[in-house]
């Protein structure tokens, strides 16, 4: 099955590379999905697979079903493998115009995911149970995952494989992981409220640029007690519209970027945070909001598939492309799927790809090549759950 697997894939890269240039030229942000959605419709419809989408929004459940048991004494068979793939891009400043781009490689994992299902479609491979896809929205904004929770999209879902491009300086070109080590993240959102006065007569006022100021100080100050576990959180955003100089402010926002490596060192910093944030308000005796806006969870860890994918990457790549799972301060919505099913068997794969100069830069590139790589180990992975159900 491998060989031809391999050999498929080989023969059908420059379809695979059209399919990912012309859904990077999609480029769509969260929520916004519409004109992916259609296209991947009309792959889905081509290649002759079930699908609904969701009312309220973007995004698609595809199925196949292979072949059932009523068996009672082999209760593995029927189980259900699902495939997810992100679908959103960012928004960001490319060349000086703001636009949707995908920085991030979800134009990647959708193609990846498009071309397992095609090529275990030709090699003759048949689900014992279910092969579902999942081409989920909004992960930029950590949403998406939640929403398929909620619409009942993993549902009888026993496996569940995501994979996700990887910087250079994470994983070199040629090297997988079998899981990607994602922290937990959060976003809070604050409002300050102060009181204008002339900008002469500033004692008669409550200028909320110094509020503000003392905010960063505060929360610069908090004290983690992590040792071990890597944590940061900083202001990425302060905005006070205030368009005369000559008036005391008295009105402003900022944000507070969080990052933990656990969930528990997450569920300890947040309430700091807060504490810290009001605490400041209360000094000055002032109205102030903050909210939690997103979070994410961080990875939990699968032994059992994680072995079984890591075989399949050295099966593919050779031992030495086996890599470590990278561990990443960054955010994953995929994981609060195994957080909502904890008997959910779920892993994202690393894909080392020659990715420069990072993810997120508006200027991401990386080898097309690896599109075959990634499609090859998602195919495979789901041959050798499927073959594990079966004995």
């Amino acid at each position: 099955m491998k060989e031809a697997i391999v050999t498929w894939l080989h023969a059908h890269r420059h379809e695979l590379k059209m399919t990912y240039e012309e859904l990077h030229d999609l480029a769509e942000a969260s929520w916004q999905e519409h004109h992916t959605t259609r296209y991947l419709q009309r792959v889905l419809n081509e290649m002759g697979v079930e699908f609904e989408g969701f009312s309220t929004h973007t995004g698609l459940v595809a199925h196949w079903n292979g072949s059932t048991t009523s068996s009672l004494d082999d209760e593995k068979k029927g189980s259900t493998i699902a495939l997810r793939t992100d679908i959103d891009a960012l928004w960001q400043q490319v060349d000086g115009v703001g636009r949707a781009n995908h920085s991030c490689g979800h134009d990647a994992h959708m193609t990846m995911v498009l071309f397992a299902f095609k090529v275990l479609q030709a090699v003759g491979f048949k689900p014992a149970g279910e092969l579902r896809l999942l081409f989920q929205p909004a992960e930029e904004v950590g949403e998406g995952a939640l929403k398929l929770l909620e619409a009942g999209s993993l549902e009888d879902v026993d496996y569940l494989l995501g994979i996700h491009l990887r910087p250079a300086k994470e994983l070199s070109y040629g090297h997988a992981s079998s899981a990607i080590y994602h922290g937990a993240c959060a976003v809070m959102e604050g409002k300050v409220i102060g009181a204008q006065a002339h900008a002469s007569r500033p004692n008669d006022g409550l200028n909320v640029i110094e509020v503000l100021a003392d905010i960063i100080q505060a929360v610069r100050a908090v004290s983690t007690d992590y040792a071990t576990v890597p944590v940061s959180f900083k202001l990425t955003k302060l905005h006070v519209p205030n368009e005369s100089s000559n008036i005391i402010p008295d009105f402003g926002t900022f944000t507070i970027d969080v990052r933990a490596q656990t969930n528990l060192a997450m569920d300890i910093l947040l309430p700091k945070l807060e504490a810290a944030v009001y605490s400041v308000g209360k000094a000055y005796g002032i109205s102030m909001e903050l909210r939690t806006t997103a979070r994410m969870v961080a990875a939990r860890p699968d032994p059992y598939l994680e072995a079984l994918v890591g075989d399949v990457i050295s099966e593919l790549l050779g031992v030495a492309g086996l890599a470590q799972p990278p561990v990443s301060p960054g955010g994953e919505d995929f994981h609060f799927y195994p957080l909502h099913k904890p008997e959910l068997h779920a892993t994202m794969i690393g894909l080392g790809c020659g990715l420069l100069p990072g993810l997120h830069h508006p200027q991401m590139q990386f080898n097309l090549d690896a599109l075959e790589i990634g499609a090859g180990l998602l195919a495979l992975s789901v041959v050798r759950i499927s073959s594990g159900l079966s004995n």
